[in-house]
C-alpha cells in the first residue's frame, strides 16, 4: 500500500513538473534567445543555451531604439487610464446591480453575459465607424474609451457579486445615521470590496497592456501606438526579423506585468476566488 502511494505521489509531481516545463518552457526561450546573436537565432539547429551570451541586444535597445520608448509610455499611459475608469465605472455600475433590483435585471445580465460571446474582430468596424464619427481617431482618448467598453462587462459581473457578499444591514445601519447612497457607497461598501477592486485594476490593466486590435485598428500615427502594435509594425520587417532585438523587446515588455503580478497576486488571486464564490 505504501509502495502504491509513494507511486501515485511521483507519478503526480512528475505531471506537475511536465506541466510546468510546458508553461515556462516559452518563457526560457524568448530570454535566452534575448542574449543571442542574430545569428545564432538563425540556426537551423537551435542552441538551448547561447554559445557566447551576449547583452548587445540591450544595448542597441537602449541606445538606438527611442521609438519602443514611446510605445512603452503611450502603453502605461492607456493602460493606466483604461484601468483606473474602468474600476470606477465598475463600481458603480456594480453597485447599482446588485442592490437596485428590477424587472429588467436578468435581461442586463444576459446583455453583459451575451457580449462576451463575441470576438473582439467582429466589432470592430463599427466601433471604428463611431469612433470616426466622434472624431476619436488616432487619439489616446477614443482609445481608453474603446478598451474601457471592451472591459467593463465582465468587471461590472465581477464587481456586483463582491457587492453581493456585503450584507445590506452595514448600509441600513448607516442611513439611520443619517448618511447618504453615495456617502453610504464610497465610505462603508467600497472599503469593504477593496479586494475586488484590486482584482478589476489588476485584471484591466493586464489585458490593455497586451491589446493589439484596438490599438492597430483606431491608431495609424506611428508616436501614439502602443507596444504591442508599435512593434508589430516598426520591428517585424517583410524578409527578416532581428530575433534577437524582438525577444529582447518581449522580455522588457514583460517585466513591469511580472513586477504587477509578483506584488498583488495575493489580492488578485483572493478577490477573484472571493468574488466567484460569495456572488
Amino acid at each position: 500500500m505504501k509502495e502504491r502511494n509513494a507511486l501515485l505521489s511521483a507519478g503526480k509531481w512528475a505531471l506537475l513538473i511536465l506541466i510546468l516545463f510546458f508553461l515556462l518552457f516559452p518563457l526560457y526561450w524568448v530570454l535566452i534567445t534575448s542574449f543571442k546573436t542574430n545569428m545564432e537565432a538563425y540556426r537551423a539547429i537551435p542552441t538551448f543555451f547561447p554559445d557566447a551570451p551576449t547583452v548587445e541586444s540591450y544595448i542597441k535597445l537602449f541606445t538606438e531604439n527611442n521609438d519602443f520608448f514611446v510605445y512603452y509610455k503611450n502603453n502605461f499611459i492607456v493602460s493606466g487610464a483604461t484601468a483606473l475608469i474602468t474600476t470606477c465605472l465598475a463600481i458603480l455600475a456594480g453597485y447599482g446591480l446588485s442592490r437596485f433590483h428590477f424587472k429588467w435585471n436578468g435581461i442586463v445580465v444576459a446583455l453583459l453575459l451575451s457580449s462576451q460571446m463575441f470576438p473582439v474582430v467582429s466589432r470592430m468596424i463599427s466601433l471604428y465607424d463611431l469612433m470616426n464619427k466622434m472624431h476619436l481617431i488616432n487619439t489616446l482618448t477614443g482609445l481608453v474609451f474603446a478598451l474601457t467598453a471592451a472591459m467593463l462587462p465582465f468587471t461590472v459581473m465581477l464587481m456586483s457579486s463582491f457587492f453581493d457578499s456585503v450584507p445590506t444591514a452595514v448600509e441600513e445601519a448607516a442611513y439611520v445615521d443619517g448618511a447618504s447612497r453615495i456617502a453610504v457607497l464610497w465610505r462603508i461598501v467600497v472599503p469593504l470590496v477593496k479586494p475586488g477592486m484590486l482584482a478589476v485594476g489588476i485584471y484591466s490593466f493586464l489585458m490593455t497592456w497586451d491589446d493589439y486590435l484596438h490599438c492597430i485598428t483606431l491608431i495609424q500615427n506611428d508616436s501614439l501606438r502602443t507596444m504591442s502594435a508599435g512593434v508589430a509594425m516598426r520591428y517585424l520587417g517583410e524578409l527578416s526579423y532581428d530575433w534577437s532585438l524582438i525577444n529582447t523587446i518581449s522580455i522588457i515588455g514583460t517585466v513591469p506585468m511580472l513586477l504587477l503580478f509578483f506584488f498583488f497576486q495575493k489580492y488578485m488571486v483572493k478577490g477573484l476566488v472571493a468574488g466567484a464564490v460569495k456572488g
